[in-house]
């Protein structure tokens, strides 16, 4: 994938999770929440250029700071989800303020490292930051799923992840 293409697909996927996680959504842990990151990390690895061949060092340092910025951001993101249960067992989530504070804080942290490396002359490719995607969306999805684990009742059938479906009956809790 070129430049532009790479950096349309991290917005569109960005804007797609940011999007879903500010309306209540049913959660199923049962389904393979982990794909998704797991083919942008595939298609991020594909592409030459993730490491800057004549920075190698500096280049490494970046990228290993960016996927710390994005395994911090997903956690951030998933304990700051609003987790509930109904008395059906279907376990709900939505993101609530302090979610959107942590995207904007990682987002500015991701700036700030590509600004970093653009003073220090490294070429840097958007396969970086799709791979920091990928890392994000992986530790948020397993979090997520590992605290809806410990609030389903036992027995409780599981509902549908991400399923386009009716806001719940009754107002979540504060």
């Amino acid at each position: 994938m070129s430049g532009l293409l790479d950096a349309l697909a991290v917005t569109a996927v960005a804007g797609l999770v940011i999007a879903r996680q500010l309306r209540a959504s049913r959660i199923d842990t049962d389904r393979r929440w982990w794909v998704l990151p797991v083919v942008l990390g595939v298609v991020a690895l594909r592409e030459p250029g993730l490491i800057d061949a004549h920075h190698h060092t500096i280049a490494v340092l970046l990228l290993t700071a960016e996927l710390v910025v994005g395994l911090v951001t997903g956690a951030g993101w998933a304990w700051t989800t609003r987790i509930w249960a109904e008395a059906d067992g279907a376990v709900w989530s939505r993101g609530t303020r302090a979610s959107i504070a942590v995207w904007a804080v990682g987002i500015a942290l991701r700036a700030g490292l590509y600004g970093v490396g653009a003073v220090l002359g490294v070429r840097q490719d958007s396969s970086g930051l799709l791979l920091a995607l990928a890392a994000t969306l992986l530790v948020r999805s397993g979090v997520l799923a590992w605290r809806v684990q410990a609030r389903r009742p036992a027995g409780a059938p599981g509902a549908a992840y991400r399923d386009a479906v009716a806001r719940p009956a009754r107002k979540e809790p504060a």
